[in-house]
This record gives structure tokens, C-alpha cells and sequence, in this order.
């Protein structure tokens, strides 16, 4: 189901897109915005393993270094069918763990100091094989396709502003756009952008679901990946991660920005009380 609900809101995206590229003037000014869009994100896929390993000073570790944490990743990657990533340790007493990679050959996970003092075995396994899951599943990917598509409808937006103030309103089919013209592409202009980023984030949102799913079916318990959410939730508000980036919040298995309310709908993890929910049903199922 999530994977289904993913390619329903890539496939918005994309339709989204083609509209605002047709309201800024046709296929070349949509695929002009799509190509600008694609080779900024391309960069970010291609090196953002290493980009927000660095951010976070991030250190790797072999099995010398932290033998238990070490065999437990590589143990859940034999078990996933998937190649040894690289293991790293962030130097923060906030708990918290992502993974990163382009792909399954070139992964990473990394977990704060804080996560590994405070979570049992079987609670750590349940965290690490749901970022296994994230790598299994492309979820890098998949994120950089929804924000290749988001980046694009945004800069449509932009140019669509700028048409508007400057007289433009005009579609292909569209002789003069007159005042209606000019207040529909303001109004598309700015509503658009923040449906294409709402769309964004609820495809993050899936994403967690599904790989809270998968985590739980790598490591065989849900309850402990249920466990290990309720006690990392509660601990990263009492203790958040001061170095957090909006940027970068999407990767960590809980969210390291806090936010209530309406920020919800931007939010890019699922609510955690519903996360929770699923896995125990899952284990009640099994």
C-alpha cells in the first residue's frame, strides 16, 4: 500500500508539473525548469552520502573500533540480502540514526553516541534494520525524485511570478491573459509550490511507514522497532539535536525538528503514535 500511495503522489507531482509548465508557456518552459531541477538534485544524490556524514562529523568505525554495534549492522545486512554498508558513529548524546547512500553498493548508516548508550540489543537491531530498510527499499532515490519534481514546480512558480508582475498571463492558447489571466498564474504561482511541497513531504511520510514495515520483517520483532520509536521520541525532545538541519531532517529515523499543529502537514515523518500503532498490529498479526 505505501508503495502504491508513493507512485500516486509521484505521478501528482508529475501532473502538477506538466500543468504549471503549460501555464508558464508550453513544454520548453517546463522541461527547462525539470533539467535545471534534475541537475541540482543529481548532485545531491550522487554525493550527499558523504555531504551529511561530514555535516555531522561522523566517524567510521570497523569492527575493531566497536565490535557489538559493528557485527549487529552486518549481521541485519546478511540477513536483509544486502551488501556490508559503511557503519559510522555520530559524536551527539541526542539519539537519533539514518542511512544514506545512492545505492545499495554505496550505503551508509550512521547512529549517535546517544542512541547506542540507551536502547537494549534488541531495540538497536529494530532501529538498524529499519535504516536497512531505507537503503533496500532506494528510498534516497525516491526522495530525489520528489524533490526534483518539487524543485521544479518551484522554480515554474518563480517564473511564473515574474511573468505575471512583468505583463505576462498568457498561456499557449491565450492571446492576452488580462487581469484574470494575471491573477490566475499569481494564484497558481503561489499555490502550487506549496502543494508540490506538501505532495514532498507526504511521500517522506510513506516512506517511513514502509520502512518501519520492512525493518520490522529484517529483524523479526516489531515490538522492539516500536519500543525503541517510543523511547527515541521521548528522548530526542528532551534532548534535541542542536546541530539538525531542516535540509537533512528527512533522513533520521525520528524527526529531529519539532513541530506541532499545522506543521504537521510539512512534517516529513509520520505521527509517532501511529507509527507505533502499525507495528504492534503487525505483531499481532504475525
Amino acid at each position: 500500500m505505501q508503495r502504491l500511495k508513493t507512485t500516486f503522489l509521484l505521478a501528482l507531482l508529475t501532473v502538477l508539473m506538466v500543468t504549471m509548465g503549460q501555464a508558464l508557456g508550453g513544454r520548453s518552459g517546463m522541461m527547462m525548469a525539470f533539467v535545471l531541477a534534475l541537475g541540482m538534485n543529481f548532485f545531491s544524490y550522487w554525493f550527499s552520502d558523504k555531504i551529511v556524514l561530514s555535516m555531522y562529523g561522523a566517524k567510521e568505525i570497523g569492527p575493531q573500533d566497536h565490535p557489538t554495534f559493528y557485527n549487529l549492522v552486518r549481521n541485519l545486512a546478511a540477513r536483509a540480502g544486502l551488501p556490508m554498508p559503511k557503519v559510522y558513529i555520530i559524536p551527539s548524546d541526542s539519539p537519533n540514526a539514518f542511512a544514506t547512500g545512492r545505492n545499495p553498493e554505496h550505503a551508509a548508516v550512521a547512529a549517535t553516541e546517544g542512541i547506542l548508550r540507551i536502547l537494549s540489543p534488541e531495540e538497536l537491531e529494530g532501529v538498524m534494520a529499519h535504516e536497512l530498510a531505507h537503503v533496500q527499499n532506494r528510498d534516497i532515490l525516491v526522495g530525489t525524485i520528489a524533490a526534483t519534481f518539487a524543485g521544479a514546480i518551484s522554480m515554474i512558480g518563480n517564473m511564473l511570478q515574474w511573468g505575471a508582475m512583468l505583463g505576462g498571463g498568457r498561456s499557449d492558447d491565450e492571446e492576452g491573459g488580462g487581469i484574470g489571466g494575471l491573477v490566475g498564474s499569481l494564484a497558481m504561482a503561489i499555490i502550487a509550490p506549496i502543494a508540490a511541497m506538501l505532495i514532498q513531504m507526504a511521500v517522506s511520510r510513506s516512506r517511513e511507514y514502509l520502512a518501519d514495515a520492512s525493518g520490522a520483517e529484517i529483524c523479526g520483532r516489531p515490538l522492539a522497532l516500536a519500543s525503541a520509536l517510543r523511547k527515541l521520541h521521548m528522548a530526542s525532545q528532551a534532548l534535541p539535536m542542536q546541530e539538525a538541519r531542516p535540509a537533512t531532517a528527512h533522513m533520521f529515523i525520528v524527526n529531529p525538528l519539532t513541530g506541532g499543529g499545522v506543521m504537521q502537514l510539512f512534517s516529513t515523518h509520520p505521527p509517532m503514535e501511529e507509527r507505533i500503532a502499525r507495528l504492534e498490529q503487525m505483531a499481532v498479526r504475525r
